[in-house]
């Protein structure tokens, strides 16, 4: 789940924002990590002890509807996915030098011999874990390098000069919204990780999940912020990748294309593997051929990638649009919390369902502030 969240819209997006609005962004970030937090433990909970995926458990509440939840999340996983392989062409580009298209192609037929493996579950699990490691290490490497105002960091995140709902929006959806929620969950239930007795792993796994990729988000916005405090424009057609150079020259531009391909990379797998996961028990034909499926889903991806631009609005779009998906597929799984025919004797601690339907309501309240953010920045 993390490393799936951890994709070039994550960069770019965390990037853009900390230029926006500097030390200040750090409140918004805490404030997410909250958000988050509450957002997954309730669908992980309700994914694990009942055993079903997204779409069954809607479709339990009422029939036909896990066919809407799972249209609404594979369209913005697949949004993502155009996103994510555009970026892992621009991670070979800034590491190697390899022409973007040439890359984001090379990267696609990498994704999909992921699935070609005899245990897909385990290679993309270890994959996944690899790779997170390795972005975790170069980014802290750039906060090392970085001269920061730690006072005021400090200060700006619970004090912030300057506050919006749209940076929110796009993190929420960035990290728990559209289909990446349900990427732990669903491989939960792919696993045989269900039932109340599991509770502990569901409930460990879904924090640190969350938690990893807050780390990222954190050491992200340090990195950046290093960069911007001391006058730095970025550029606006890679913001991240100018950073890194920025911070640390050639190294720190080679680094970031690593860093970027690996988020892209994950991510690309993620995304496929868990918006096809959607279609799965709605589809004979998915089901009986889900690993083509998922190559389709890439190939897919990669085409569309290589016919629009504007990857920089289009990956903070991403995020912003998964975030107004949060309301519907949060919803839905709140309402299947009280419901005996999905989670059996399971009860649903109060405060948490209490804190999900914060959650929505805060995610509509945002979504609505956002929606013209979002047509001026499509303009």
């Amino acid at each position: 789940m993390a490393t799936s969240a951890i994709g070039p819209g994550f960069l770019t997006q965390t990037a853009v924002f900390t230029e926006q609005y500097a030390a200040s962004f750090g409140f918004m970030i805490l404030l997410t990590v909250i958000i988050d937090l509450a957002a997954q433990l309730n669908v992980w909970r309700i994914i694990g002890v009942s055993g079903l995926r997204g779409q069954d458990i809607s479709n339990r509440l009422l029939p036909g509807l896990g066919f809407v939840v799972a249209a609404v999340v594979v369209l913005g996983g697949l949004a993502f996915n155009i996103g994510n392989v555009a970026g892992a062409g621009l991670g070979l580009e800034a590491s190697v030098g390899l022409n973007p298209w040439w890359g984001a192609g090379i990267s696609a037929l990498i994704g999909i011999g992921i699935f070609m493996v005899r245990e897909v579950g385990r290679a993309v699990d270890v994959f996944a874990k690899a790779l997170g490691v390795v972005m975790i290490l170069l980014v802290g490497y750039v906060v090392a390098i970085s001269a920061l105002p730690w006072e005021e960091v400090a200060v700006r995140a619970v004090i912030p000069q300057r506050f919006d709902f749209l940076p929110v929006l796009t993190l929420v959806g960035g990290t728990v919204g559209g289909y990446i929620t349900f990427a732990g969950g669903h491989r939960l239930v792919d696993a045989g990780v269900t039932g109340t007795e599991h509770l502990t792993d569901i409930n460990r796994s879904a924090v640190c999940g969350i938690l990893i990729a807050s780390l990222m988000r954190v050491l992200l916005f340090l990195a950046f912020l290093g960069v911007v405090t001391k006058g730095v424009g970025l550029d606006p057609s890679n913001p991240p990748a100018s950073a890194f150079g920025a911070a640390a020259g050639q190294l720190g531009s080679r680094l970031f294309g690593v860093v970027l391909w690996s988020a892209a990379i994950t991510s690309v797998v993620g995304s496929a593997y868990t918006s096809v996961s959607f279609l799965r028990t709605l589809s004979s034909t998915v089901a009986k051929y889900h690993q083509l499926t998922i190559i389709a889903f890439i190939l897919l991806s990669t085409g569309i990638f290589l016919t629009v631009g504007r990857p920089v609005q289009l990956l903070i779009l991403a995020g912003s649009l998964n975030g107004l998906i949060l309301p519907i597929t949060l919803g839905v799984i709140l309402i299947a919390a009280a419901r005996p025919t999905i989670v059996g004797a399971y009860r649903h601690p109060k405060w948490l369902l209490y804190s999900g339907y914060v959650v929505v309501l805060l995610a509509l309240v945002a979504g609505y502030q956002s929606l013209r953010g979002i047509a001026l920045l499509w303009k």
